[in-house]
C-alpha cells in the first residue's frame, strides 16, 4: 500500500499530514503525486473530493521549500493556482495552508467581492502561493500590481467549469504573462473539446491521470429522478425534507432569484435554510457557508458558481430543484455528497420542459435514473414514461441562462449569461 511517506515528501509536510489524521493516498494523489514532483506538466481527470487539492498542494510546497527554495520577488508569485470561484479559491489556500503548515507559506487569495488595496498591499511583498479567480487576476496585472514572469508553477483547477463561465479569453491572456519554461498542472472532472483544445495549448508532454471514466458520476452517491409539475415543486422539497435522513441538504437552482424563492419558501415552512450566490457579498456567503457546515442550518441553497468550492463533508443529500442547463454541472453538483469515500443521495425534479435536459444528462453520464412518478393525475405535462425516455434527435445545444463567476473589468453580460462564452472519507484521506 503507497504512504505519503513513499512520495519522498519533506518531512515537514508529512508531520502536517500526520496531525490531520491523514494516512493513506487517495488514487487521484497516488497517481499524481510522483510525476509532480518529478516535474512533469500533467493533466487529470478527477471529480471533485477525490482528493486533488492535495495532489498538487504537496508537491508544490515540497519544490518550494525544499528542491528549489528561491527568495520572493516584490509583485511576483512563486506557484499560481487558478480557481473559477471565490469559495474554492479559499478552499485551497486553506490546504496550502494546512499541509505547509510547519513551511509557513505565504499565501494571498486574490478574488473579486472584496477590497482592492490589501491585496494590492499582500502582492508588493511577494507570495509564494497565489490562488486567484480570472477576473481580478486581470485586474491586478492589468494595473501593474502584479507580474506573472518569474512564476515557477501554475495550476488550472476545474478546468471544464471555468469555460462554462466563460473565462476561456481571460485564461489565454493570463497564461501569455506566464514564462514558457513553468510546470503546468491542469485538472478538469469532464474532457469536452474547448477543455481538450486549451490542454493541449497549456501543456509540455503531459503526464495523464484519471480517476474515473470521463463524464461518470460518483459512484457511491444513490441517483434518482423525480418526475413533478413545476408548480409542485417547491411543496415537494418541503416533504422530502421532512422525512429522515435529509440531515444536511445541499439543494441547486439554476438562477440567483430562484434560490432566494426557494429559500424563502423553506423558512416559511419552517425549514432552516440560506442562500448562497454572486448576489450575496463575501462576508454573507461565508456565514451562511459557516452556518450549514456547523450544522446551524440545515439546507443551503446555491446556484452553479456559488457551490464551488464548497467541502462540507457530511452532506445526505444534493437536491437538483432544477436541471442544470449544461450537463456537466451535474456531475460537479452531485460530486458534492458522497466525498472522501462516504455514501450520499443525489434526487433531481424534473418537469416538463426539462425533460432534454434529463437525457442529455442521461447521455452523458451514460446512465438511465431511477424514475419516481409525482406528476398530478390528468396534468397538462404527464407523458407516458416511454415518451419521456425518447432520446434526442440531434445533440442538444445548452440554452438559457449560465451562472457568473468573478469576472474582469469591463465585462458587462447580462445576469446569468457568460460575456465571452466559448462555443467519499475512508481511513482520513488527505482532500
Amino acid at each position: 500500500m503507497t504512504t505519503f511517506a513513499d512520495f519522498g515528501l519533506a518531512e515537514t509536510l508529512l508531520r502536517a499530514l500526520a496531525s490531520e489524521g491523514y494516512t493513506t493516498p487517495t488514487p487521484i494523489q497516488t497517481k499524481a503525486v510522483a510525476p509532480v514532483m518529478e516535474g512533469r506538466d500533467l493533466l487529470g481527470i478527477a471529480q471533485t473530493g477525490t482528493g486533488k487539492t492535495a495532489a498538487f498542494a504537496l508537491p508544490i510546497l515540497h519544490r518550494l521549500f525544499v528542491t528549489n527554495k528561491q527568495p520572493l520577488q516584490p509583485k511576483s508569485a512563486r506557484a499560481l493556482i487558478l480557481a473559477p470561484t471565490r469559495e474554492l479559491a479559499a478552499q485551497i489556500a486553506a490546504s496550502f495552508e494546512t499541509y505547509g503548515r510547519n513551511l509557513r507559506p505565504s499565501v494571498t487569495v486574490i478574488v473579486g467581492g472584496v477590497k482592492h488595496n490589501p491585496q494590492v498591499r499582500a502582492l508588493a511583498r511577494g507570495v509564494d502561493v497565489l490562488v486567484a479567480t480570472p477576473g481580478r487576476l486581470l485586474d491586478h496585472l492589468q494595473g501593474g500590481t502584479l507580474r506573472l514572469d518569474r512564476t515557477e508553477i501554475v495550476v488550472l483547477d476545474e478546468a471544464d467549469h471555468m469555460l462554462d463561465l466563460g473565462f476561456l479569453v481571460p485564461i489565454r491572456r493570463i497564461l501569455a504573462k506566464l514564462p514558457k519554461s513553468r510546470q503546468t498542472l491542469f485538472f478538469s472532472a469532464t474532457m469536452p473539446k474547448d477543455i481538450g483544445a486549451l490542454a493541449r495549448d497549456m501543456l509540455t508532454d503531459p503526464v495523464e491521470v484519471s480517476v474515473a471514466p470521463v463524464a461518470t458520476t460518483v459512484e457511491r452517491v444513490d441517483q434518482s429522478v423525480y418526475l413533478v409539475d413545476a408548480a409542485d415543486k417547491r411543496g415537494l422539497l418541503v416533504e422530502l425534507l421532512g422525512g429522515a435522513g435529509f440531515d444536511r441538504t445541499l439543494v441547486f437552482t439554476r438562477t440567483k432569484h430562484g434560490a432566494d424563492k426557494v429559500t424563502r419558501h423553506l423558512e416559511t415552512a419552517g425549514i432552516s435554510a440560506a442562500a448562497i450566490h454572486g448576489n450575496k457579498s463575501q462576508p454573507q456567503r461565508e456565514r451562511a457557508l459557516a452556518a450549514f457546515k456547523a450544522g446551524r442550518t440545515r439546507v443551503l441553497v446555491a446556484t452553479d458558481i456559488a457551490a464551488r468550492g464548497i467541502d462540507v463533508d457530511a452532506v445526505s443529500h444534493v437536491v437538483n430543484f432544477e436541471l442544470p442547463d449544461v450537463p456537466e454541472a451535474y456531475v460537479h453538483r452531485i460530486g458534492r455528497t458522497a466525498r472522501a469515500g462516504a455514501e450520499g443521495i443525489a434526487i433531481a425534479f424534473c418537469s416538463a420542459d426539462e425533460r432534454r435536459a434529463l437525457r442529455d444528462i442521461e447521455r452523458l453520464t451514460r446512465q438511465t435514473l431511477a424514475v419516481v412518478d409525482r406528476r398530478r393525475p390528468g396534468s397538462p405535462e404527464a407523458v407516458s414514461p416511454r415518451e419521456d425516455r425518447q432520446p434526442s434527435r440531434r445533440p442538444n445545444r445548452p440554452q438559457g441562462p449560465r451562472p457568473q463567476g468573478d469576472r474582469p473589468k469591463g465585462a458587462r453580460p447580462q445576469d446569468g449569461r457568460p460575456g465571452q462564452q466559448q462555443r467519499r472519507r475512508p481511513a482520513r484521506n488527505a482532500a
